[in-house]
């Protein structure tokens, strides 16, 4: 949401008048409730389930949500201005009661982005900008992300079974069925994009006797993963890299980038899947796990920003399918052969993950994290289960093949991938 001038008005105007038209706004919620308590009493909008109760500490809120949307939301929940019973049921409710809203700024985003693209391709961010991006992330502490995450340490949407799976054994499940889809064994060679902590290169290799080489430009996750593969008795088989991947040379089988091209900027969508194509030979095949949001939607998020944006993933880039395609198509010779929709399960890994946070407060303070970045990072996942819940995002995995690639029987179940 752009921000408005209401600062003209003074502090007491500005905020009546915030108060007022978002008061409107939440009157014409049709799918769900929020209630909301605040210093002039107990205010309902919309109606039926689910239900969610908002307390407003301080009517500055009014004023940076109408200013600022998330961004300022977020910012007062993590500066304690307001509370909530339920951050993933409020992030819901709103995501309906804005999508009208939103239906009419994907539109004018469509319209503006073709004129002012051309112009906006000339400044992509700088290798420089890009490590940095990455460090502020990753490098918060690979203690926190242990203490967040499970033993496998994936980073990325987890794929159940069945609702009493274990976070770690649904992690595993992923990483087995992307394995299952590129055909990996002991004679092929894979590069992966995006280390994490090493999950899948130790997995890969451990269990489909493959060799990997993988790269990270985080340094604490190179640290990390470089001793977790000696740990592992596999660094025959793994070798980890600190290298931008525009850097990568050699011929692969195999290329595996799992929920990485989200730090990639559009402007360098080019750039990233024609360094791929480069990397694997002519009957090599490549996985892809992204997250990404409606087609209608890339154009005006693009160059936009939101909560996640500002204060957990700076540079980041949620490409749509459509996107990926079309940038597939002119940069290189590959095909997509495969495309499975997995964005249910992202809202289920999400949840895992904040309930591992609330239950170890302590040790994450122990860390020198305060309260302050808890509630932020509370915001951030519930935030994010929402809008998967609402499918206002959703994630997907994605074989792309080599002009050369046979293609086998085309039958899908849970072990043998169609293409």
């Amino acid at each position: 949401m752009a921000e408005l001038p209401i600062g003209w008005l003074g502090q007491r105007g500005g905020t009546a008048l915030a108060t007022a038209f978002l008061r409107f706004m939440a009157s014409h919620l049709r799918s769900g409730t929020l209630v909301v308590v605040d210093p002039d009493g107990t205010h309902r909008f919309g109606s039926g389930a689910p239900e969610v109760t908002m307390v407003i500490h301080d009517p500055s809120v009014y004023v940076s949500t109408l200013q600022q949307g998330s961004v300022g939301l977020g910012r007062d929940y993590a500066d304690g201005l307001w509370d909530c019973d339920d951050l993933t049921t409020l992030t819901r409710v709103l995501n309906r009661g804005l999508r009208p809203v939103t239906n009419v700024q994907d539109r004018v985003g469509q319209v503006v982005g073709a004129s002012t693209d051309w112009f906006r391709r000339f400044r992509p961010p700088t290798r420089h900008v890009d490590r940095h991006n990455i460090r502020s992330h990753y490098d918060v502490s690979n203690e926190f992300f242990a203490l967040m995450l499970d033993e496998t340490m994936m980073y990325s949407s987890a794929m159940f079974a069945d609702p009493g799976m274990s976070l770690a054994d649904a992690q595993r499940s992923k990483l087995d069925r992307l394995c299952t889809k590129l055909d990996l064994g002991p004679d092929d060679h894979v590069v992966e994009i995006g280390t994490g902590w090493g999950g899948f290169a130790c997995h890969a290799a451990a269990n489909y006797g493959c060799r990997v080489t993988t790269t990270t430009i985080s340094d604490a996750q190179f640290e990390y993963a470089s001793k977790r593969v000696v740990d592992d008795g596999l660094a025959d088989r793994v070798t980890v890299l600190n290298s931008d991947y525009r850097d990568l040379t050699g011929t692969f089988d195999r290329l595996v980038s799992i929920e990485m091209i989200e730090a990639v900027d559009w402007r360098q969508h080019d750039t990233f899947f024609r360094t791929c194509a480069g990397l694997l030979h002519d009957r090599g095949l490549m996985a892809l796990q992204a997250i990404t949001m409606d087609d209608r939607s890339f154009e005006r998020a693009k160059n936009g920003t939101d909560f996640v944006r500002e204060y957990i993933f700076p540079g980041g880039c949620i490409p749509s399918i459509e996107a990926i395609t079309r940038s597939v198509r002119r940069a290189t010779p590959l095909t997509l052969v495969d495309v499975e929709d997995i964005g249910r399960h992202y809202a289920e890994t999400l949840r895992r993950w904040h309930v591992n946070l609330l239950g170890r407060t302590e040790e994450v303070a122990a860390l020198g994290l305060d309260s302050r970045f808890q509630r932020l990072w509370a915001f951030y996942l519930c935030y994010c289960e929402g809008a998967f819940l609402e499918r206002h995002i959703s994630d997907v995995q994605m074989v792309l093949a080599m002009p050369d690639w046979q293609a086998p029987m085309a039958v899908r179940d849970s072990t043998v991938p169609a293409y």
